[in-house]
């Protein structure tokens, strides 16, 4: 299918980046070179990850900016392919904390690639590379992402950049020569570390949620007594790549190498060999010239002098004679509050556990309404609550047509892929509401199913499958993310003492609400009389517009009603506590 531009009236960053992406693929078409090329190239946009320990959803960032511009490439009906390389041939570089079934013993295997690694004890994977990848593939899935995986170690052990490598052996020289324009400049105070470009103190699970594979910090090859090298030798021993080359012969690619892990020294030919790999300033690039990738995003740690896209986009011109991608630099993805969630310092969550708490279309948008160089949070706290309601405010705009058009086309990217929609909540009653009422009933489906049938008495809830998958994300959140004391647990008996204490203004203001619950016992009606109370006794009608006094007189109310329900001055909103808890229990709590 030929490359058809189409100029969108869309205003929202995927469009533009799509135009471009479209227009450059038009620009290399004619002299295209890489592996494939067709008279009418396919699309290609990339991704890496590297399963070194849990992918996280700084992380995701990397897939999704560009899945968000191939989706809406493909729409316009052009052909597009996302490669995803699974970094999994990278080394070994440390012993990640706190990952469960994984103790120091696994330093051992520092060095090796990661696919060689022991996955954690009790995995149901061969190894440390797949185990890890797993939960990021179903959450991929999930999100409605289409991609082409490529495992790097099956490509490199197969002999499949055989030619790439043996052309980088080649002209190393060429290589070393780009290197070293760089080499002598000023580093960055952080090498590697997002954070240099962020304007003001971030948390550390911050700076964990924006680190890359670790690539970034990969040594260039240099170094060597013997001169530079930019293939890195597994040892075929011991497994692991603290390696020197000591010689090269271009001509019978007889290459030899010592081990400082174990000590082994051989000989092998290149032409033969498949044990070891690109050092990755040259890998990327090479897969570049490639795959003939258009767009690949890169994290901020990429972009300084001399880091791996810079000089990347040097040595895929002058070595392997290709085209440097064009795409963003993506910035943070910081964590609002992780209960539960961080078993030791530094840890953060992965998509699977966003998943947990969020319906897959709110996850995508997060990331869809903000341009990539945009930095923002993923809410596991209380914040999560205003997300979703900002969420449903924006499916009223679309439904009744005041939308905004970069906000319709956010939306529209969250909801649905080129290949369909994806699985939506048929009746997503609010989060906050689902959330305090799982939090009330603990999960009891009777009584969580006569609560949310009462919201709506002209049109009750049938069954809890209506408000699913978002009832399970909310009961999943207060399970795992609210701290126990911040649960609600309603009184088991009235607090006798409390009401023997009142005064007859207050013993009046409970007698008005008990004497309306039967008339309004809805969400709505309850919204009504709880507000409503403080202004009759205030000599007000009940829709009377509110002033500071009646403010002040409406908090005291709520906060007398939080202590004789939950013990506490505060708790879920009033009208969905005053549901859960049941009319005939509230009439006992308030002393009736």
């Amino acid at each position: 299918m030929p490359i058809v531009a189409q100029s969108s009236t869309e205003t929202d960053w995927v469009s533009r980046f799509a135009d471009e992406v479209i227009a450059e693929a038009e620009r290399r078409a004619p002299g295209a070179k890489h592996a494939g090329a067709t008279a009418a190239p396919v699309v290609v946009v990339a991704s890496g990850l590297s399963p070194s320990g849990p992918i996280h959803l700084g992380n995701l960032r990397e897939v999704m900016t560009p899945h968000l511009v191939a989706d809406e490439i493909r729409r316009r009906g052009t052909e597009v392919r996302h490669v995803l390389s699974w970094d999994d041939y990278d080394r070994y570089r440390k012993v990640p904390a706190g990952v469960p079934g994984v103790d120091d013993s696994w330093a051992e295997h520092i060095g090796k690639p990661l696919t060689s690694v022991p996955a954690p004890a009790g995995s149901a994977y061969p190894n440390w590379a797949e185990h890890f990848k797993a939960a990021m593939v179903a959450a991929l899935d999930e999100l409605g992402v289409e991609y082409d995986g490529i495992s790097q170690t099956e490509q490199y052990t197969a002999g499949v950049y055989r030619e790439q490598i043996l052309h980088a052996m080649k002209h190393r020289a060429d290589i070393d020569a780009v290197l070293d324009r760089y080499r002598t400049k000023d580093k960055p105070a952080a090498a590697g570390s997002k954070g240099k470009q962020q304007q003001k103190p971030v948390d550390e699970a911050e700076l964990e949620a924006a680190e890359g594979s670790g690539a970034a910090n990969e040594d260039d090859g240099s170094g060597g007594s013997a001169g530079y090298f930019p293939y890195k030798p597994y040892c075929t021993v011991c497994q692991k790549d603290l390696t020197t080359v000591t010689a090269y012969d271009a001509v019978t690619t007889a290459l030899a190498y010592t081990c400082s892990a174990c000590g082994h020294a051989e000989t092998v030919l290149l032409s033969e060999f498949n044990g070891g790999k690109l050092v990755w300033k040259v890998d990327w690039p090479m897969r570049w010239a490639y795959e003939g990738v258009i767009f690949e995003p890169s994290g901020v740690d990429h972009s300084s002098p001399g880091s791996s896209f810079v000089v990347g986009g040097q040595i895929v011109r002058e070595v392997f004679d290709g085209v440097q991608p064009i795409g963003p630099m993506y910035a943070f993805v910081g964590i609002s509050g992780m209960a539960k969630m961080s078993s030791s310092k530094g840890g953060v969550p992965t998509p699977a556990d966003a998943l947990q708490i969020m319906e897959a279309p709110l996850l995508r948008w997060l990331y869809a309404r903000r341009r990539p160089n945009q930095a923002f949070k993923i809410a596991f706290d209380q914040e999560i609550q205003r997300l979703y309601d900002e969420w449903d405010s924006l499916e009223r705009k679309v439904a009744d047509g005041s939308v905004l058009p970069a906000d319709a086309a956010a939306y529209s990217r969250a909801t649905r892929t080129a290949a369909g929609e994806l699985p939506r909540t048929p009746r997503p009653l609010p989060y906050r509401t689902l959330a305090s009422v799982v939090d009330i009933t603990a999960g009891h489906d009777e009584q969580t199913l006569r609560i949310l049938s009462d919201l709506d008495p002209a049109n009750p809830l049938s069954s809890l499958d209506e408000a699913r998958p978002r009832l399970d994300r909310a009961e999943n959140w207060i399970t795992t993310q609210v701290p126990a004391e911040q649960r609600t647990l309603v009184r088991e008996e009235p607090d006798k003492e409390l009401l023997g204490s009142l005064d007859e203004q207050a013993r009046e203001s409970l007698r008005l609400l008990l004497e309306g619950l039967d008339t309004h016992w809805s969400l709505d009606g309850l919204t009504t009389l709880v507000y409503g109370v403080p202004k009759v006794m205030a000599g007000l009608e009940p829709d009377a517009k509110p002033t500071p006094e009646l403010k002040t007189a409406q908090r005291s109310f709520f906060a007398l009603l939080y202590h004789l329900l939950v013990g506490k001055d505060t708790g879920p909103r009033l009208p969905t506590l005053l549901l859960a808890v049941g009319a005939d229990r509230v009439r006992k709590l308030l002393g009736a």
